[in-house]
């Protein structure tokens, strides 16, 4: 069965969407996370590259699907580097995912209430749109660090139907990670959907519990 006819657009009035990996390609994260971050905090601290990767990525491990892990404030501190400084450093990198403002264009078209919502930190969050220009085409812009819990929590989609009120069994919920996903299901979204390739220089994925797509262009006639 194809989304055209997974998605009835008419049982739909409320559109949230995740930022890095959804709308955009999360190369840019995985490079500056993976690479660029740990080649930085290696000449900081004058260690070898091997070294400065043990640390960080221990550091990361430690704090993965908590709020801090998206935090560049905490990782500016715990690292002692100027990490939203740094991503200006590759931020050529940051590009819009194939078929995403089209997407978004025909949400509007539709008139639908279309909400970002990331646990990006402002900062970052701020960056993207200034290099996407993709802002207008939201109804609001939502960093989970507003309301203190990232998405993987429930506290999150609590806060969020305070913040946002909207009706659960007549939204639809696009992220590419998939214990965020189960998180919006548990919430009672009804319409969940994740991306195959979040990452244009990774691999393929698949999942049993969540339909994924390749390309927003699936999604629209």
């Amino acid at each position: 069965m194809s989304d055209k006819k997974l998605l009835d657009w008419k049982a739909i009035d409320t559109v949230f969407l995740d930022m890095d990996g959804t709308l955009l390609d999360l190369h840019f994260d995985n490079y500056f996370w993976q690479h660029h971050l740990p080649a930085a905090y290696a000449a900081k601290h004058s260690l070898t590259l091997a070294k400065a990767e043990e640390i960080v990525f221990t550091h990361f491990a430690d704090k993965q699907a908590t709020l801090n892990w998206y935090c560049l404030d905490y990782w500016s501190k715990q690292l002692d580097l100027e990490v939203a400084a740094l991503k200006l450093d590759v931020q050529h990198l940051i590009a819009v995912r194939p078929g995403a403002l089209e997407f978004l264009q025909y949400l509007h078209h539709l008139d639908k209430r279309v909400v970002l919502i990331t646990n990006a930190h402002r900062d970052s969050l701020n960056l993207k749109m200034q290099r996407t220009n993709m802002q207008s085409l939201f109804s609001r812009l939502i960093s989970a660090h507003d309301f203190g819990h990232p998405k993987e929590a429930p506290a999150f989609w609590q806060t969020l139907a305070i913040s946002e009120p909207y009706v659960p069994a007549r939204t639809l919920f696009i992220d590419d990670t998939h214990h965020i996903l189960d998180a919006a299901k548990n919430a009672g979204i009804a319409h969940v959907l994740g991306i195959a390739m979040p990452d244009s220089k990774g691999v393929e994925r698949e999942h049993h519990a969540h339909h994924l797509i390749k390309d927003f262009s699936e999604l629209w006639p």
